[in-house]
């Protein structure tokens, strides 16, 4: 019987014609909010959703985490969203922005699925560039994720994390997958290559060395053999797209577990509507992740 195979629908990697696009075009591969029609409306509706939620759960706000100078502000620091077991289960979600816009605060709707669940959830913040360097940025995650290991029990929050990130959220949750706090990771909607983001607008205020692309881009370093579910949209940019894919198959390749997870119809933006609700597929994802490592 012959063999039926789908045509895969998402379109090719822009990058591998990358040395004949111009400027303008390298730019679209990763300008999300452009790639996105409604981009605007979604972020002014995530915004105000979140604003609603922090206000509504004032009492584990800006729980600083690392030294921050006199006279900043609380970037680095904590949104704690505590479950009423303490020994429950604890999504660390990253955000994302290019590691040079937004704030925790602006995803704070995102808690309300696993916190219905049953989850305790917390959101780290992270100075932006440039006023860090990409590597500083990495260094600041970890500096959360050790903050939480020793006082997150007294903020009634004890139990395993799974460290979630989207968009670039997800290339400094990726680099944590060996943190020894960190049970598995849900990457979502990533970047794991920075070659490429050297060679475009981003890097204005990133200013990547060759260091960072070669020790920060999870496509470039060894394979951690923990639990990592890599997901992303249908309707995310190509480049995105095929980031997920890349760093899935090298995971593969290496027998490390973990599902790559593609939300049918979801965009760079609308895929984190799935932790707005307990039975959403992020928020399953979690906790599908939580079982395989036990």
């Amino acid at each position: 019987m012959p063999a039926f195979v789908l045509d895969d629908p998402t379109p090719a990697d822009p990058r591998r014609a990358w040395d004949r696009l111009d400027q303008a075009a390298r730019d679209a591969c990763y300008d999300n909010n452009a790639g996105v029609p409604d981009s605007a409306a979604q972020v002014t509706a995530r915004n105000a959703a979140s604003a609603e939620y922090r206000a509504t759960h004032p009492a584990g706000l800006d729980i600083a985490y690392g030294q921050i100078p006199d006279g900043e502000g609380t970037r680095t620091a904590f949104d704690l969203y505590p479950a009423a077991d303490p020994s429950a289960p604890c999504l660390v979600f990253v955000h994302g922005g290019y590691w040079q816009r937004n704030a925790r605060a602006d995803f704070a709707c995102f808690a309300a699925g696993p916190n219905a669940s049953g989850w305790s959830v917390a959101m780290p913040g992270y100075t932006l560039a440039p006023d860090a360097s990409l590597a500083g940025i990495v260094a600041e995650i970890g500096t959360a994720l050790d903050w939480l290991t020793e006082h997150g029990a007294a903020h009634g929050i004890g139990g395993p994390i799974i460290l979630a990130g989207w968009s670039a959220g997800a290339q400094l949750a990726a680099l944590h997958l060996g943190h020894p706090a960190v049970t598995a990771v849900l990457a979502i909607s990533g970047v794991y290559d920075l070659a490429p983001i050297r060679e475009t607008y981003l890097n204005e205020k990133l200013g990547l060395t060759d260091a960072e692309i070669e020790m920060l881009s999870p496509l470039r370093r060894l394979v951690v053999r923990k639990p990592m579910t890599i997901t992303y949209g249908s309707w995310e940019l190509p480049a995105l797209v095929h980031d997920s894919r890349n760093l899935h198959a090298l995971r593969s390749a290496a027998h490390a577990p973990g599902a790559l997870l593609p939300v049918p119809g979801a965009d760079h933006f609308s895929i984190l509507d799935e932790f707005r609700r307990p039975d959403g597929l992020l928020v399953r994802a979690a906790q599908d992740l939580l079982g395989d490592a036990r």
